[in-house]
């Protein structure tokens, strides 16, 4: 097979989709890899690394994409990269279709195979690819949200941890998940009153068992929301539903609710956002302020830390990547229901049935794909 590795050309992405030590284990199996020079230099690795580890260094998108079949990216392609994909072409990065119309024609016009990171599940139905970018995720935006509520940033000027006579912040995270749990931990660590909200009964009996002496745990319904925001001086959504459009739990009349200074962290921007006011950010603008209130949506929040979060994702992908390689994407499919979960596009046919009621379009079925 032939592999390639552009650099990645999202605003501020630092991270790349494999290591040296990962391409090297790939070229003893056969296989042929070629990675866009400096397409590891964010993550600290070099093109010498790289051609250490048998990868051939090419020095634009365009010779990589001539060159490869299977193209491994960390973030959803960029209008010029959708350009360079055709029919043969399988692609295999996170992408996140469902707020993004345009994204999914680009990608049904090129008639390449796309796969989703996000929505690859295991065999316990839970979500490994998706998994070390939402714990780093997590965790960088409870570190935003105590720089946010910093004066110069438009904050209310108040310290997470608060001081000797003075109570700490009070925080509220929508959602329980891995996001939710990781941005509790850290918040709680810095001292800060943190209260996480899930729909679920379940997950919060987990919840409270597994996390009760680290935040206190609600009922995700609109008559807590509203008795806790107003008191927020942080709230962080990170709602998930895989692969769908993020419900929005916050609306923008609920803005004028809250406290002057407050912050907003939005996890879920990358499907659309779990507040109504939100828009993409970037690490170079991260924040914005409407009514009073600060908004941090960064679209790629694990980006700001990537040399962990290279080494984090690419050990989860690498088995999968293994997989296409040595079998091809559709025996590798055929072989693991697992990995068939993250076919979002084929042949200029749209596959995921969450893209496709997120979007009212048609899909087709995933075993008319693989038959």
């Amino acid at each position: 097979m032939k592999i390639g590795v552009p650099t990645e050309i999202k605003p501020q992405e630092y991270r790349v989709a494999l290591m040296p030590e990962q391409v090297a284990l790939l070229c003893k199996a056969g296989h042929s890899v070629c990675v866009q020079r400096g397409a590891g230099e964010g993550s600290g690795f070099l093109d010498k690394d790289y051609r250490s580890a048998g990868a051939t260094i090419v020095d634009g998108a365009q010779q990589l994409f001539d060159a490869a079949e299977l193209i491994v990216k960390v973030k959803e392609p960029q209008s010029e990269e959708c350009a360079r994909l055709r029919a043969g072409h399988v692609l295999f990065t996170y992408l996140h279709l469902a707020p993004d119309r345009a994204l999914v024609d680009s990608l049904l016009d090129s008639g390449a195979t796309a796969i989703a990171y996000e929505t690859v599940r295991d065999e316990s139905n839970r979500l490994p690819l998706l998994f070390p970018m939402s714990e780093i995720a997590g965790r960088v935006a409870a570190q935003a949200a105590a720089r946010c509520l910093e004066k110069p940033l438009g904050g209310s000027g108040i310290l997470l941890g608060g001081a000797t006579g003075v109570e700490p912040a009070k925080t509220l995270i929508l959602g329980g998940g891995v996001v939710g749990v990781n941005a509790g931990l850290i918040l709680s660590g810095m001292g800060a009153q943190v209260t996480v909200l899930d729909s679920s009964e379940t997950k919060r009996a987990q919840l409270a068992q597994e996390w009760g002496r680290c935040f206190q745990i609600g009922a995700s319904d609109a008559a807590t929301l509203g008795e806790l925001l107003p008191e927020a001086d942080v709230v962080i959504g990170a709602v998930l539903v895989p692969g769908d459009a993020s419900p929005k739990l916050i609306r923008r009349r609920d803005l004028a609710r809250m406290k002057s200074g407050a912050v907003l962290v939005d996890v879920a921007i990358d499907q659309g956002g779990c507040f109504e006011s939100s828009r993409p950010t970037t690490h170079a603008a991260p924040s914005f302020i409407e009514q009073c209130v600060v908004h941090y949506c960064v679209a790629n929040i694990p980006g700001a830390v990537p040399r962990t979060a290279t080494a984090a994702l690419s050990r989860a992908t690498f088995p999968y990547i293994q997989a296409l390689s040595d079998k091809g994407w559709k025996a590798a499919m055929q072989a693991d229901p697992g990995l068939a979960s993250g076919l979002s596009v084929c042949g200029g046919r749209l596959v995921c049935p969450a893209v496709a009621r997120a979007q009212a379009r048609p899909f087709v079925e995933l075993e008319s794909v693989l038959a």
